[in-house]
């Protein structure tokens, strides 16, 4: 996993390895089941944070490492002293529209929801923020439900999802929630630089799960990037 993807091109990885799943999950549940991808809209404030607000302008004196020769100055002098207006550029806090992409297994005969499939993503682990508030309300709506539910968190970042019990040791994690055994999930944890899994992905309590490969799928999102 490139950790690179986390803090520059986050968006386009998710979308990426969202369809990779969803074409290589296609073949291995047919004639029976479909894949199909639904999505998840709601306002978040990951700028909304005491930090996050700053002066539009500093005054600076002239001998402050931080007021550099590359931006333009006004020199003033009062009471026998000098300072130096360097602006400074702030984002001003306010609501964004987040989309985040999921799959749904369905069993073609009776319709059925079987498998939800999760790619987590930062607002979903920023603590406080409507985007973990929203998943995690859904989380708990699946788990309680006849619905298996896979997790997949390739952040290093944020707060994990939560578990009565302290996660193993690992950077990334893949969560595998079974109908049968609802709120018993297998964690399976890897650091940084190991390889990324084989994942299995459970389907109707009368079918054979099936295994997703991450590593292919994360070389062929990384590929259409």
């Amino acid at each position: 996993m490139d950790p690179f993807i986390e803090s520059n091109d986050w968006e386009d990885f998710h979308a990426n390895m969202i369809t990779a799943i969803q074409s290589a999950l296609v073949p291995l549940v047919r004639p029976d089941y479909s894949v199909r991808t639904e999505r998840r809209i709601y306002i978040d404030h990951p700028n909304d944070t005491p930090s996050a607000y700053l002066a539009d302008l500093a005054v600076i004196h002239r001998d402050d490492p931080l007021a550099t020769k590359e931006v333009r100055q006004s020199t003033v002098n009062y009471e026998s002293a000098t300072y130096e207006l360097v602006p400074v550029e702030r984002l001003l806090p306010g609501p964004i529209e987040v989309v985040e992409d999921y799959l749904v297994i369905r069993h073609l005969g009776s319709g059925d929801v079987v498998t939800v499939i999760e790619l987590l993503s930062p607002s979903n682990q920023r603590v406080g923020s409507e985007g973990r508030k929203a998943y995690l309300s859904k989380r708990e709506e699946i788990i309680s439900s006849r619905t298996n539910l896979v997790e997949l968190d390739l952040l290093r970042g944020g707060a994990r999802l939560p578990t009565i019990q302290p996660l193993p040791p690992g950077d990334y994690f893949a969560f595998v929630c079974r109908a049968k055994r609802r709120r018993v999930a297998s964690v399976y944890a890897w650091p940084v630089e190991h390889r990324l899994p084989v994942i299995p992905i459970p389907l109707a309590s009368d079918a054979a799960e099936v295994a997703l490969d991450l590593l292919t799928l994360g070389l062929w999102s990384i590929v259409c990037r």
